[in-house]
Formats: C-alpha cells, sequence, structure tokens
C-alpha cells in the first residue's frame, strides 16, 4: 500500500520568616503523616464530608493558602507577546453576526453549527504557585474549557448569514471559582514533588477534588445528544443552540471515573466504547455503552499495572484497542521525588487487543517500540491483522519540560524538523523528537507477529487526525491532519500548525 499527502500549508512569598518557622513545620509533618497513610491505603477515594465536617476547619485551611501559597501568572513566551493572541477571551453573552467573510460559502454546503471547546483560564491565564513547600504550575493543557460556535443558516434567497457565540462549560469546579472570584485549586500536575503533593492534598481537603474539571478537550455526540469533554472527568452535556451546560453525563450513575476524551462509535451496532484512566487502581477501565446512550453495557477492569497516560481508545468491528505506552502517571514516583508525570523512553511499550465484551484474560498483548502516541486515525480488521493508525512522536509533549529547565529551548529542540530521508530521531538528543508522523502497527491475531512502519515522511510533522465518522472501525481511504510547522514551533517554542493535510492511504486514480 502506498501512501499519498497533500498539503495545504499557507518577589517574595506573602508571609514572614516566623509563620514559615512556627506553622509550616506542623504542616510537614502532616504531609509525612498523610504520605505514609497514602503509600499503605492506595487506592483510596477520600469521602469529604467526613474529612471536613465544620465550616471553620474549611476556613483554617483556606486562611492556610492564602497566607502560604502565592499565586503567580505565568510568563509568556516571546513568541507569544509578539503575537498578542493568547490571552483568554470573555464570554460574549450572546451571539454575534459575522459581517467580514473572505472567499465563498458553496451553495450546497449544510447549513448547522461548528462548535469546538478549548482552553479559557480563569482570572487571567495559566497560574504557577510558590510557597515554602517550593513552586508548581498549571501545564499547556489546563484552563476552562470554553465552547466557541458557528452557526451557519441560509434564507430564501439563498443568502448566508454567519453568527459567532461562546460560553465557558459550566463544570463543578468552574462554578466554584467563579463564584470565589479567585483561583482556588492549587496546581497539581507539575512542579517540585512536595508542592505537587501539598497542592494535591489540600484541593482534596478543600474541594474533595484533587483538580479542575477542566472540560477543554473535545466535543462529541451520542445518541442526538451533545457533550464536552476532558478526560480527567466526565462529560457534561450541553446545549448547542444556547451553549448551556446542562450537567455531568454519568450514564445513570454507572460510571464514576474518568472518560476518555476520544470515544468511538462501534461500526453497524452504533454502541460507544469509552475508557478511563486514574491514578489510582482500577488504573485502565474500558466501557461500552448502549445505542441509545441510556446503559452501561460492559464495564471492565483491564489489571494494568500502571497508570499509562492513555488519550484514546480504538474499535474494530469485533475488537477494541487499548494504548499501553511509558507515559505514566504515578503517585508513588512522585512521593519518591519525582513528576507526576513522566515519558519513560526506556520503558515497554505494547498495544492490547480484546473482544468488545471481553476481559483483562483475553486481551491479546503486543510489544511495540517504545513511543508517544495520542491519537488514533483509526484501526480496523484486514484478515488475521488488525491494523492501527495512529499520530507517532520519541518524546511526549506532556507535561512539557521539567522545572528548571529552559521551557523554550526544550520546545525549540524538540520541534526541530528532521532531515530529509532521515528516519532514525535520537530522541535522547532531544532534537526532533516531538516530530509526530502517521504510523501504521499490524498486529496478527494467529502468529501474535508486530508489523510496524512509518506512512508519512520527514517533510511534514503531523498530528490531530480525523476521518469520515462512517468509516470508524472499518477500512477507510482517506484521512486527514494537521500540519505542524516544524520551523515556526522550532523558532517560537511552541506547538504551531501552518495547514491541513489530506492523506491518500493507496494510490489516488
Amino acid at each position: 500500500m502506498a501512501i499519498h499527502v497533500s498539503c495545504c500549508v499557507h518577589g517574595r512569598p506573602p508571609f514572614s520568616d516566623n509563620f514559615d518557622t512556627l506553622k509550616v513545620k506542623p504542616f510537614f509533618s502532616a504531609i509525612k503523616t498523610l504520605l505514609g497513610e497514602l503509600r499503605q491505603v492506595l487506592p483510596m477515594r477520600i469521602d469529604v464530608s467526613k474529612t471536613i465536617n465544620t465550616t471553620t476547619t474549611a476556613k483554617i485551611l483556606d486562611a492556610f493558602v492564602d497566607s502560604v501559597f502565592e499565586y503567580v501568572d505565568q510568563p509568556l513566551l516571546p513568541s507569544q507577546l509578539l503575537q498578542g493572541n493568547f490571552a483568554p477571551v470573555d464570554e460574549l453573552g450572546e451571539s454575534v453576526v459575522i459581517t467580514n467573510i473572505e472567499g465563498n460559502i458553496p451553495d450546497n454546503f449544510p447549513e448547522g453549527v461548528y462548535i469546538r471547546n478549548g482552553p479559557n483560564p480563569l482570572f487571567g491565564g495559566l497560574k504557577s504557585t510558590q510557597s515554602v513547600f517550593g513552586r508548581s504550575r498549571h501545564i499547556w493543557i489546563e484552563g476552562e474549557g470554553m465552547l466557541h460556535a458557528l452557526y451557519l443558516s441560509r434564507d430564501s434567497d439563498c443568502k448566508w448569514t454567519l453568527r459567532y457565540n461562546n460560553r465557558h462549560v459550566e463544570t463543578e469546579t468552574f462554578k466554584l471559582e467563579k463564584q470565589r472570584n479567585k483561583p482556588s485549586f492549587l496546581p497539581a500536575i507539575q512542579g517540585d514533588s512536595l508542592a505537587v503533593l501539598s497542592a494535591y492534598l489540600l484541593n482534596l481537603l478543600r474541594f474533595g477534588k484533587v483538580n479542575k474539571y477542566i472540560s477543554n478537550t473535545n466535543v462529541f455526540e451520542h445518541s442526538g445528544k451533545f457533550y464536552s469533554i476532558a478526560e480527567n472527568h466526565m462529560p457534561q452535556e450541553i446545549d448547542i443552540l444556547t451553549l448551556k451546560t446542562l450537567g455531568n453525563w454519568d450514564v445513570c450513575g454507572a460510571w464514576n471515573r474518568p472518560f476518555t476524551s476520544h470515544p468511538k462509535r462501534v461500526p453497524g451496532t452504533g454502541e460507544l466504547v469509552i475508557m478511563g484512566v486514574d491514578a489510582t487502581k482500577p488504573f485502565f477501565e474500558v466501557g461500552v455503552l448502549s445505542a441509545d446512550g441510556k446503559e452501561l453495557i460492559h464495564k471492565v477492569d483491564i489489571k494494568l499495572n500502571r497508570c499509562s497516560l492513555c488519550h484514546e481508545v480504538g474499535v474494530t468491528q469485533r475488537y477494541i484497542v487499548i494504548l499501553d505506552f511509558p507515559l505514566t502517571i504515578d503517585i508513588m514516583r512522585l512521593v519518591g521525588g519525582g513528576p507526576l508525570i513522566k515519558y519513560n523512553k526506556e520503558g515497554y511499550a505494547r498495544i492490547g487487543i480484546m473482544r468488545r465484551y471481553g476481559d483483562a484474560n483475553s486481551i491479546c498483548w503486543f510489544k511495540v517500540e517504545p513511543n508517544c502516541t495520542f491519537h488514533i486515525l483509526n484501526s480496523f480488521e484486514d484478515g488475521d491483522e488488525v491494523v492501527v493508525w495512529g499520530c507517532r512522536a520519541l518524546e511526549a509533549i506532556i507535561p512539557g519540560p521539567d522545572m528548571g529547565l529552559d521551557k523554550f529551548d526544550w520546545y525549540c529542540r524538540g520541534f526541530k524538523p528532521i532531515g530529509h530521508g532521515e528516519e532514525n530521531v535520537d530522541a535522547s538528543a532531544g532534537d526532533g523528537s516531538l516530530f509526530t508522523r502517521c504510523y501504521e502497527w499490524r498486529l496478527n491475531m494467529k502468529t501474535g507477529q508486530v508489523t510496524e512502519r512509518n506512512l508519512t515522511g520527514t517533510e511534514f510533522s503531523m498530528d490531530f487526525p480525523m476521518i469520515n465518522g462512517n468509516f470508524t472501525g472499518l477500512k477507510n481511504r482517506f484521512g486527514y491532519t494537521q500540519v505542524v510547522d516544524s520551523i515556526a514551533s522550532c523558532t517560537s517554542g511552541m506547538l504551531k500548525c501552518g495547514g491541513l493535510a489530506k492523506l491518500h492511504f493507496e494510490e489516488p486514480d
């Protein structure tokens, strides 16, 4: 099979030394005690109604956080300062008519709505905190989700009207911070280990949640209803006409854990395959929802021995595709002084194939070369083989560089273009390690053999794939991706996409 690519590329913390000595030492002791308990009781779920049972206790914790932690706006990269389009935007309140349209809308273009979500942080942007415990910071994928909708309608004279509207997704934590009118959750993903641990525990004690529910990654439809999602929580149902948040979707109480940002509809049955990863056991559960969205038909713990930060699940007509790659979340690593999220270049990587209603014992595991793949373009059955197409890199863009490293330099090196015909990138050097290529794994269910290869060359880095949804789980001829502008990304120190690619998985006629 040949592939043809056609592209369109156009101070000081606000506390005294006395406070440090008198009040922080007891908290260090409390942290150590809690961490000791954490080692013993994982997995755990804390009932905050029992942990904090008085308003006074909550006020004391708030006062402690306000006194010890200082919120700081994260500095923008030079390229962000120059362009000036990286600041959060305000809610419009109501839709506005778009009067300046470049080009023409085809006469046969359908009426409807284009809707997406993305991060739009409250209170001025992403934050870092500094305290006696060290520093912690939001990573670039965080920030409260905002819906952006473009409505296309045509009158009887075939004249088009375009309207735009936006609105934040009103998760529980969004409403909580909005009511407080200030940053309240401490960044709990990246930073000095003690700072992240203290944020983790204080968020849990104060709010019953270790982090905010951001709902900023994807919008999907199932059984005529629409949902906004980020995989650290369950989806929020939304009204696509008003952009109002209608509430959490927990499948009638049957799903009470994180929910993948990219669920997949099963070809033929209309069922929806989902999965959720968590930092505590069970690390990875798979679910199958009914076509009408009212019932969780199947739920299984696949019994991983680590929490792989898996962003997407694949389906075929008979199987579910599971990615177990060495980007992991590990609380015990954090307790030991390491990062909460880490990509281990020497770690094992494997792909699991499970029948749709299978269990952990029924999974066929295939060892593959270590890599970081967030997005699956498609997966399908081809004779005895299950074929998986994804966008593969040799390093993880999440969470980004460790604290203390030069953020600009790290991204510049990672986004460096790969030389023409340079197939083997030295990921240890960092140069080009974030260059993403479409990739194929062919997994033989009878022999256990794995064949893998690049589908695209080194001219373009590409990610964020899409296909015609009617071919999900079936062999498709075309796919689409965003094209990363490697030179602009390298020089600016941030991911920049400069076009779209149409992929032909067979030679065009």
